[in-house]
């Protein structure tokens, strides 16, 4: 059994019965073939079915010296879902993953901006900036109202369509992690700016015929990319000096944090950022307690 043709099979797996997304596939892909490197710069010859537990450890103490406990940690779970795939198919009855603990990491919270933040951010948008006749101020701004609006993830926010806005209905329709939909409240305030991008700038595009349904567009009529809504931000964030490490994910954390500050229920918000499990989103529960004791005297019967 060849690494190569394994790792094609652990791939169509991960796509067809489990349903992830282009981006966490490619993430296991590449945990394996740090290990697939390993073994050729060290001209150690074992298939899939035959490296040990050994060859593992050895592999994870080489990769551990240049790497946090976070990217170790991510590394062993993603051999142990290979190996793992490997035993579910029989081609091994033991995962060699199985006794290699990974590294104790602390439960990282994420980073917020302000109210002010954000309206500094967005105020920051030059509205009437063009590119290539193209009103990308428009734009930007709509983009950023977008993502805190409604707690996008980047590939979201991308992906996002012209028939997925219902508009009528006060939601849009999600295409979240492994291709799971989910539809989002939006405010009429964020309407208003997309309607003004949809029928005012979009509609001066030539719209390249794979994209006509999609909402986000540069000026040559394609679908915009991760890093131009990257880009986007970090420029946006130097200009107004923001002395914080920002990214499209800030205005996601952003949403679900000043939702629960403001006394939102927890489920409520771990819908609408599509969240699989509650745990996921009990994270924001550590970013900002001061709201806890007004929600006990407020709800409480024996104040």
């Amino acid at each position: 059994m060849k690494w190569t043709d394994t790792l094609n099979d652990f791939q169509l797996y991960l796509k067809i019965e489990r349903g992830l997304s282009s981006n966490s596939i490619a993430n296991y892909t590449f945990d394996i073939q740090k290990l697939i490197r390993f073994l050729e710069l060290h001209d150690i010859s074992v298939t899939p079915t035959s490296i040990d537990h050994s060859t593992i450890q050895q592999f994870i103490y080489e990769v551990s010296k240049s790497l946090n406990a976070r990217s170790q940690a991510r590394i062993i779970s993603g051999l142990r879902s290979f190996f793992g795939y490997l035993v579910f198919e029989d081609y091994i009855s033991i995962n060699p993953l199985d006794h290699i603990e990974s590294p104790k990491i602390g439960r990282k919270l994420p980073d917020t901006l302000s109210l002010d933040d954000i309206n500094n951010l967005i105020a920051a948008v030059e509205l009437t900036k063009e590119y290539n006749g193209v009103r990308i101020g428009e734009r930007d701004r709509t983009i950023l109202e977008t993502l805190y609006s409604c707690g996008l993830r980047v590939s979201e926010l991308i992906n996002l369509k012209l028939s997925d806005l219902y508009f009528d209905e006060g939601f849009i329709k999600v295409t979240g992690k492994g291709d799971k939909q989910r539809f989002v409240p939006i405010g009429r305030s964020t309407q208003k700016y997309i309607t003004i991008y949809k029928d005012e700038v979009r509609t001066t595009i030539k719209v390249k015929k794979q994209f006509q349904d999609t909402l986000f567009l540069n000026h040559q009529g394609r679908q915009l990319s991760r890093a131009m809504i990257f880009t986007i931000i970090k420029k946006l964030a130097s200009k107004i000096e923001l002395n914080k490490t920002i990214s499209p994910h800030t205005f996601r954390h952003s949403f679900a944090t000043h939702l629960l500050e403001n006394g939102a229920d927890l489920r409520a918000i771990q819908l609408m950022l599509g969240h699989e499990s509650i745990t996921t989103t009990e994270i924001y529960m550590h970013v900002d307690r001061s709201h806890l004791k007004e929600v006990l005297l407020k709800y409480h019967p024996r104040k």
